[in-house]
């Protein structure tokens, strides 16, 4: 393997005229933080050189420190590490522009308990202790709207009636409609080219103005989520060109269909071969307790898989958001779904998170359900078959407060994602949920005056 420093020069010849590095930095709460830096100054960043403070990694939605936590630590530095993976060119920016990706780590060099690269990476070590390699890949759907609103403050659709108003319905998987767009899709796949990421099939999803792209499958599971974050920033870009929004937001509207990120998962043994594969379809013993493990920490993970006050508008019954615990073979109403394919293709699909969640927190969770089911022989309950909705109650955290209660007092959390991070995490959530309950809404307005 070619080091950071040879990668590096390959990759400066290749694009000679790049003026500027945006070295980015996942935060807890999903954002991009970190610092341009010109051409010549990317070296020392990719040597380890570039500090930031360690509270860059733990500020809020919207750009905050997180004052219970920041002050009482002294708000040192940390050293950063960047990821020669992520090294790419930015098709979308107005000057010749490249990014790369980076992990905090503390000032002495070791790995930061909350960074959530880190964070991934460390249940990536346990499964290879056992073993056992993650393979992943996500299903990412977003709404594109025009860059306005309307006179209520809503995002207008791309897809319109002849009155200007939202489809009765949004046309889903119709390939005219795809052609309709042609121009911005050519033009994500053409920038998904540019930085290696390998989509494999853009979607026109069930709403007026939503799609969905999905990102091929991955063995390298820090490598699937930082994968998921440029996917998602790359939409972004590209559609601003096109004069356009777009949003990952969970339920921008409550008629209609929500964005998820739902995430397929598999296993590889010691021998490459994939350790769910029993020759038949159904799944091995370590399938089904991968399963059972997902389904027992499912509602303690909920506020990673629903981080925003957003995300629970988007649970509601028969909109294919589970519900409850649940899985099944090839039924889209179960939380966990085992795909129709060939035995060697055995996965499942954790069909739970929105796409507002953070990839890297998302695959966290799921990989520390698995862990969780395959370390303490949990048993599945036997797999659902019709509509799960009307044979199970609701039981997952439907709301932001009890999800966040949930996972603050969470032995499972605390064992598998580490105390820590449930604290830092906690008080960045409760943070947010502070300032939503400060603020009155339109809707009251109405009601009350």
């Amino acid at each position: 393997m070619k080091d950071n420093s040879e990668s590096l020069q390959q990759f400066l010849e290749a694009y000679p005229g790049i003026e500027i590095f945006e070295v980015m930095l996942p935060d807890l709460a999903g954002g991009l933080r970190g610092k341009w830096v010109t051409r010549d100054k990317i070296g020392k960043v990719m040597a380890g050189a570039l500090k930031l403070p360690l509270s860059t990694a733990v500020f809020d939605v919207w750009g905050r420190d997180v004052e219970a936590w920041v002050f009482d630590t002294g708000d040192g530095d940390g050293r950063c590490e960047a990821d020669i993976q992520t090294l790419a060119v930015v098709p979308w920016a107005e000057r010749p522009t490249g990014q790369v990706m980076i992990s905090m780590r503390e000032v002495d060099g070791r790995p930061c308990e909350y960074d959530p690269r880190f964070l991934l990476g460390s249940l990536v070590q346990r499964f290879q202790a056992l073993g056992l390699t993650p393979v992943l890949a996500s299903e990412m759907e977003f709404y594109l709207f025009r860059d306005e609103q309307d006179e209520l403050g809503r995002p207008v659709h791309t897809q319109t009636d002849r009155v200007g108003g939202a489809l009765a319905s949004g046309q889903t998987y119709c390939i005219d409609t795809m052609s309709g767009m042609a121009g911005l899709m050519h033009d994500i796949r053409d920038a998904c080219t540019a930085q290696r990421l390998p989509i494999d099939t853009l979607i026109k999803e069930s709403a007026p103005s939503q799609y969905e792209i999905n990102l091929y499958h991955s063995a390298d599971a820090v490598l699937a989520a930082d994968q998921a974050v440029m996917l998602q920033r790359l939409i972004r870009g590209v559609a601003g060109r096109h004069g356009l929004r777009a949003t990952f937001m969970a339920k921008p509207f409550g008629d209609l269909a929500g964005n998820g990120m739902h995430v397929h998962c598999s296993l590889l043994d010691s021998d490459g071969d994939n350790a769910f594969d029993d020759g038949t379809g159904r799944g091995t013993e370590l399938l089904r307790q991968a399963i059972a493990g997902c389904l027992d920490s499912m509602a303690d993970s909920m506020l990673l898989f629903a981080p925003n006050l957003n995300s629970y508008r988007r649970f509601q019954r028969g909109t294919h958001a589970p519900l409850a615990p649940s899985w099944g073979y090839e039924n889209r109403t179960v939380a966990l779904r085992v795909p129709a394919d060939s035995p060697a293709a055995t996965r499942v699909e954790h069909r739970v998170a929105g796409a507002d969640a953070h990839p890297h927190l998302v695959l966290a969770a799921v990989l520390a359900g698995m862990l969780h089911g395959i370390e303490n022989k949990l048993v599945a309950p036997a797999p659902l078959e019709g509509n799960a909705y009307d044979q199970l109650p609701a039981s997952l955290p439907r709301y932001w407060p009890d999800a966040l209660a949930r996972f603050a007092d969470s032995d499972f959390v605390a064992q598998y994602l580490g105390s820590e991070f449930q604290r830092v995490y906690t008080l960045l959530k409760q943070q947010e949920l502070d300032e939503f309950d400060r603020q009155v809404t339109p809707l009251e307005y109405d009601a009350c005056l």
